[in-house]
């Protein structure tokens, strides 16, 4: 009930998960991203704990590879976890457990990750591949690209409530961690209006919380 891509920039080592499901705050329990190290998406009878152990077995030294089949070889009942993975070098993993449900399928690329379950179509995460690799710019843009394309490809069996989009650059928190966890229109319309508010905002409030004095005005009462 869930497709998704987890994705590095290669010009700038930021990295990204972008969701989307039939599921309420789909984002709050499935992306995981830390700076320096990957990007994580963990879905399909969700463990949020898979996020945070494989980048931490990433964090340690093991490749995206690495961690997944650690993971895969000692996480419970891995037969019902589908988990997207990579990391600082652009390698990337995919675990599909074989009781993920109905269409399920996955697809890697340059940098990019991609799966899903209970789709439409097993054409799903290709599409987003591809418009991942064709599309330019921020890596926010690309990834919003590639959920749209999956999206057009098929998407989810049935209609989408939820969708999410994290971001990890250089500092220890997400610079983007913007989400619609719930509505009976397109959430992933919601999404990229989202992003087109925050996006020219995004190093403004790094700069605010690094060092207030140098960050710009927004005009906004209180001003922070």
């Amino acid at each position: 009930m869930t497709f998704s891509l987890v994705a590095r920039c290669a010009e700038t080592g930021m990295f990204g998960v972008a969701i989307s499901s039939s599921s309420p705050a789909v984002a709050a329990r499935c992306a995981h991203a830390r700076a320096g190290v990957g990007a994580v998406a963990s879905q399909n009878v969700t463990d949020p704990r898979l996020g945070p152990r494989i980048l931490d077995l990433m964090e340690g030294g093991l490749t995206a590879s690495e961690a997944v089949a650690e993971v895969a070889r000692t996480g419970a009942v891995m037969e019902y976890r589908q988990v997207l993975a990579v990391d600082v070098a652009g390698v990337t993993a995919i675990h599909s457990g074989a009781n993920a449900l109905g269409i399920w399928t996955q697809a890697e690329g340059r940098d990019v990750a991609a799966g899903g379950n209970l789709l439409a179509n097993d054409g799903v995460p290709g599409a987003m591949v591809m418009a991942f690799e064709a599309a330019n710019g921020h890596l926010g843009d690309r990834l919003l690209a590639a959920l749209k394309a999956g999206l057009a490809a098929g998407g989810e069996a049935g209609p989408v409530h939820s969708a999410g989009m994290m971001l990890v650059d250089t500092v220890s928190w997400p610079v983007a961690d913007l989400r619609c966890d719930w509505t009976e229109d397109c959430p992933i319309a919601v999404l990229a209006t989202a992003w087109e508010v925050y996006k020219p905002q995004l190093q403004a409030y790094v700069q605010r919380a690094l060092d207030p004095r140098a960050a710009p005005s927004y005009g906004v009462p209180g001003d922070m």
